[in-house]
Parts: structure tokens; sequence; C-alpha cells
């Protein structure tokens, strides 16, 4: 079920480790840094019923996080209902550990993977403001709508049109983890 989105992750990973190895400098990710863990975004369909799955066998990491998705999920519904702009917005990650180590790291989806090095989306770039990455020099980007539409076309081919076309906080996966998970 989730062999497309694996593939996907691999590409995705292997052009990341790409730019980190040419531009060492300018990516400054490391364990621990934890800038993008409080970035505000949703994830497709088919990242959250991979996450719903890694839950149904951590339920150790979703009992411990339960109160932080908690958090996290009201946190998002006032920045929707304030109808702010979401990458000015910072909520903590319910995978983000006390040690500031991510508890879901080989489930992170799409953005929590690029992130740190330069993207586009809607023809606008994007990078992560800690990074070495400055506006005078041109780099290497990820080109992220690619990526959304191919995670769009898994969710519509695992659930269909009505919900393989919305997304969805992470932290609703954490408190609705059920609602993620196949049906057989």
């Amino acid at each position: 079920m989730f062999s497309q989105l694996k593939e996907l992750y691999k590409f995705v990973d292997t052009t990341v480790a790409d730019i980190q190895r040419q531009h060492p400098q300018q990516v400054h990710c490391k364990p621990g840094c934890a800038d993008c863990c409080h970035a505000v975004f949703d994830v497709s369909f088919i990242e959250a019923a991979y996450i719903a799955d890694f839950l149904t066998l951590h339920p150790a990491i979703k009992k411990s996080q339960h109160d932080q998705a908690q958090k996290a999920a009201v946190q998002f519904e006032q920045i929707i209902q304030e109808q702010a702009e979401l990458s000015t917005k910072r909520i903590r990650c319910p995978f983000l550990g006390e040690d500031n180590l991510c508890l879901g790291h080989e489930v992170r989806p799409v953005n929590c993977r690029t992130y740190g090095t330069p993207t586009m989306i809607d023809g606008k770039a994007h990078v992560c403001g800690l990074s070495g990455f400055d506006n005078k020099a041109q780099y290497p980007t990820i080109n992220l709508e690619p990526l959304q539409n191919s995670l769009y076309q898994y969710s519509v081919e695992l659930v269909g049109e009505e919900f393989g076309q919305r997304r969805f906080p992470i932290a609703w996966v954490f408190l609705k983890t059920e609602f993620f998970l196949p049906r057989s």
C-alpha cells in the first residue's frame, strides 16, 4: 500500500542528500535543530495514513505525545480561523520529543524531508531561515509541485477523490489515527 510513497521518499531523500553534498556550508540541518519541527503545514492523506500506520505500531509514542498533539490541533484551528499566513506561524510538531529529536523520523512527510534546502512551490522559492543559502546566488531547488501532485494521486488511489484531495495537520493523525488507517 505504501510502496509508491516509500519510493517517492527515497527520491526526495537522495535529492536532498545531493544538495547537502554540493552545498555543505549552506545546509545547516542536524539532529536537535528542530526549526522545521515548528513549521505549520498539513499532509496528504497517503502521508497521514503512513503516519497512522506507524503510530499503531508505536503506541507509546502516540500516548507520550497526545497532549502535545491536542495543543497543536487547537493552535492549527486558531490559525485557520484567523486566516493567517501559515508560513509566518509556529506550532510544535507532535512528533518532536523533549530532546528536540523527531520520534517519527522514518515516516516524516515530504515537507519535513525537504526543509533546509531550497524549495519552490507555486513559483515561489522558500528556504529555512537558519540555512546558509542567500538570495544573491543560485542553488539547486526542489520543485514541490510534482511531489505534491504524486502525493495527491497516491491519496486518490487509496481513498478516492473526496478525501484524497484533502490535507490534514499531523496533530489530527495523532488524535484520530483510526480515521486514516486503511479499511479492510
